[in-house]
C-alpha cells in the first residue's frame, strides 16, 4: 500500500521584474510585470509503507519544493498528493500528527533553554500524556545517546548533539512518515554515522516511511535502497540505487600493485590502463569481461596485491545530473 502518493506535481513561482533606476522603480510599484519559473514540473511517484527513500538533486533542482508540498506548507500550482491517505495543504490535525519534517539548517528547539523544556513544550503540542512522553523520551534519547545532554542549555549542545535532539523533538510524538532534508548537514564524520545508524534503528522498529534528501552519499547508500532523482524540476530515476550503478558504470576499478614496473604497451593488452605510476597500475575494466581479465592478469604478471572497486557514487550521480537524464 503506498503511504505516499505523487501524481503529475508542479509549481510554478511568479517572479517580479524590475528595471533599473528610478523610472524602473515607478513602473514596478504601480504596474509590476511578472515571469513564470516553474520549480518542479510533473513529477509522478509512490512510496510504500516502511520504505527509506532518497530523494536526489543539485542545488535548487526541487527538493526542497517537493517535500514543502509533501508536508503541506506550500500549494502545488498543479497535480494531485497525498500523504498517508490526507490532502497534506489541508493541514488537518490527524495529518499532522503522522508527519514529520526535520531540516539540517533549521531548528525547533529553543537556544536558551535546556532541550528537554523544548520536549516537553512538544509533548503538549501533541496531547501526549505524561506516561507516553517518560516511555518515548526514554526510549529516542537511548536510541540517540543524549540522555545526559537533555538538561542543558540547547546553546551548550554541539552542532551533533543538537542535531540529535532535533531528531528526537520531531519523533516524538511517533509519525509514521519522516522527511528529512539535509539532517547531517555540516556535521563530522562520527556524528553524520551516528544519526544515519539511528535512522535505520528507527526504520526497522517503527517501520517508519522515510523520504531523506542529502548532498551525503554515505547517507543515501548506507539508508536508501531506492532513489529519486530530480533535475531541473523534472524526475529523471526511480529506481534502486543498484541497477543506476550498473547502468551508469559498466565498468570497474582494478587496481593493481605489482613486484617490478612494467612498460606501459605491456599493461595495455590487458583493458583501459588509467593510470600507471611506478609498480601502481589502475585499470578500468568492463564487468563482462572482469573475471577474464583477472584471471590473465595473476597469471602473466607478478602481482603483489590487487583489489576491485565500483566507481564512487558520487561520480555516477553527477554524471547523471550532467546529461539531464536517466535512459
Amino acid at each position: 500500500m503506498a503511504l505516499i502518493e505523487v501524481e503529475s506535481l508542479g509549481k510554478v513561482y511568479p517572479v517580479a521584474l524590475k528595471e533599473p533606476g528610478w523610472q524602473g522603480t515607478l513602473q514596478h510599484f504601480f504596474r509590476r510585470t511578472y515571469r513564470s519559473i516553474p520549480a518542479v514540473q510533473g513529477v509522478s511517484f509512490q512510496i510504500g509503507a516502511g520504505e527509506v527513500v532518497g530523494f536526489l538533486g543539485a542545488n535548487g533542482a526541487g527538493k526542497t519544493t517537493t517535500l514543502k508540498m509533501l508536508t503541506g506548507l506550500i500549494r502545488p500550482s498543479e497535480g494531485l498528493v497525498r500523504v498517508a491517505g490526507f490532502d497534506p495543504f489541508e493541514r488537518q490535525t490527524k495529518f499532522l500528527e503522522q508527519i514529520t519534517l526535520v531540516m539540517g539548517q533549521k531548528q525547533q528547539l529553543i537556544w536558551d533553554l535546556p532541550a528537554l523544556d523544548s520536549l516537553r513544550i512538544n509533548a503538549a503540542v501533541y496531547s501526549l500524556s505524561p506516561g507516553i512522553f517518560q516511555e518515548r523520551l526514554e526510549v529516542l534519547s537511548t536510541m540517540l545517546g543524549v540522555k545526559g545532554q537533555l538538561r542543558q542549555p540547547v546553546r551548550k549542545l554541539s552542532l551533533g548533539e543538537r542535531m540529535k535532539v532535533e531528531l528526537l523533538a520531531a519523533l516524538l510524538h511517533q509519525p509514521r512518515v519522516l522527511f528529512l532534508d539535509e539532517p547531517t548537514l555540516g556535521l563530522d564524520i562520527n556524528a553524520q554515522a551516528a544519526v544515519r545508524q539511528f535512522l535505520q534503528a528507527y526504520n526497522q522498529r517503527y517501520q517508519a516511511t522515510i523520504l531523506l534528501t542529502s548532498h551525503y552519499m554515505a547517507d543515501i547508500t548506507a539508508l536508501c535502497q531506492r532513489v529519486l532523482l530530480i533535475h531541473q524540476g523534472s524526475l529523471i530515476y526511480d529506481g534502486q540505487l543498484e541497477s543506476l550503478r550498473a547502468k551508469f558504470a559498466p565498468y570497474r576499478e582494478v587496481k593493481l600493485e605489482l613486484a617490478r614496473p612494467y612498460p606501459r604497451d605491456k599493461l595495455q593488452v590487458y583493458g583501459e590502463l588509467e593510470s600507471l605510476e611506478g609498480q601502481s597500475a589502475r585499470f578500468l575494466l568492463g564487468r563482462q569481461g572482469l573475471t577474464n581479465a583477472i584471471a590473465q592478469m595473476l597469471a602473466e604478471l607478478e602481482v603483489v596485491d590487487l583489489s576491485v572497486t565500483d566507481p564512487p557514487i558520487e561520480q555516477i550521480i553527477g554524471r547523471v545530473f550532467q546529461s539531464g537524464s536517466a535512459r
